[in-house]
């Protein structure tokens, strides 16, 4: 197979096979898969009706292929395009059903907790309804009475303040300190930028004094899933992120069920912060190791 680099010019083409996924994580919408594509050396294959997706950084691993999986005779496919032992990641769960049951000669299945996706309930993260949701309610009701604010869809004509706003996030965070939110950083630049180019992307903005005091970018998923890439809040506004986290899905959630709201990359602060939110259910994902040695398949659990 021939990999090349992600290119803008062929998001279409990608967005016709990630929609015959049947399970559609986060990891593959296209914003994510271009957006992230330098700093995990992303590069695609296009070969038998399928996009095969190779990361290079910091090592070689290989994500789920894109495209009809129903359709494809995976024991061929596998074992002609690869030669020994090949790890793919991030691979959702129902792919990783179908390939261990195809008859490939020998697969080492680990699910990864850290890559799966968190979804939540856009009628429950709307009303805050209960006990669950009691902190924050209230911290939504202080920034309502404490702020005169205004609510306005982030467009391409807003990425200037966006990127205001993210600049002066990065220097309340040092950004510079770490090499996790110095790459989101790099990605959320870069996305922001293309927005005229990426027109699935959605977006809000609670403004506060003419300033951004928090935003968030989305896209739409599948029919009935928003997927929400970043959401930024100013420190300085309390109640700023549960704001703009209820307006979003006031202004954009109707005819959606579920949102998307990523993972957490076993990174114990925010799975904290995700938990806190109520998800409904989780998109699991596996780490899968494929060889052509060997009869068996194993299930390992972590």
């Amino acid at each position: 197979m021939l990999f090349e680099p992600i290119t803008i010019d062929r998001q279409q083409d990608y967005l016709e096979l990630f929609r015959g996924c049947t399970q559609k994580t986060s990891d593959y919408s296209f914003v994510n898969l271009w957006g992230w594509a330098d700093e995990y050396g992303l590069m695609w294959a296009w070969d038998e009706n399928l996009v095969w997706i190779k990361q290079t950084k910091p090592e070689t691993v290989f994500w789920a292929p894109v495209g009809l999986w129903k359709d494809t005779d995976w024991k061929r496919i596998l074992g002609s395009k690869f030669s020994g032992p090949v790890v793919f990641i991030r691979i959702p769960e129902e792919l990783m059903s179908i390939w261990k049951n195809c008859g490939h000669s020998t697969m080492a299945i680990e699910e990864a907790r850290g890559h799966w996706d968190y979804l939540y309930s856009v009628e429950e993260l709307v009303e805050l309804k209960g006990n669950r949701f009691h902190k924050k309610k209230n911290l939504l009701s202080q920034f309502l009475k404490t702020y005169k604010y205004d609510y306005i869809p982030l467009d391409h004509d807003m990425v200037d303040k966006a990127l205001a706003m993210q600049d002066d996030w990065c220097a309340w965070r040092d950004c510079e300190a770490s090499e996790t939110l110095s790459s989101e950083n790099r990605v959320i630049e870069k996305v922001l930028k293309a927005w005229h180019k990426l027109p699935g992307l959605k977006g809000g903005a609670v403004m506060v004094d003419g300033k951004i005091a928090a935003y968030t970018v989305a896209e739409k998923l599948s029919d009935d899933t928003l997927l929400i890439h970043f959401e930024k809040g100013n420190q300085d506004y309390k109640g700023a992120y549960q704001a703009i986290n209820r307006m979003f899905l006031e202004h954009n959630g109707a005819g959606y069920k579920t949102v998307n709201r990523e993972q957490d990359l076993d990174d114990e602060g925010l799975r904290k912060a995700k938990l806190s939110y109520n998800p409904v259910d989780f998109l699991k994902k596996y780490k899968i190791l494929t060889s052509n040695i060997g009869p068996v398949t194993r299930v390992h659990r972590t």
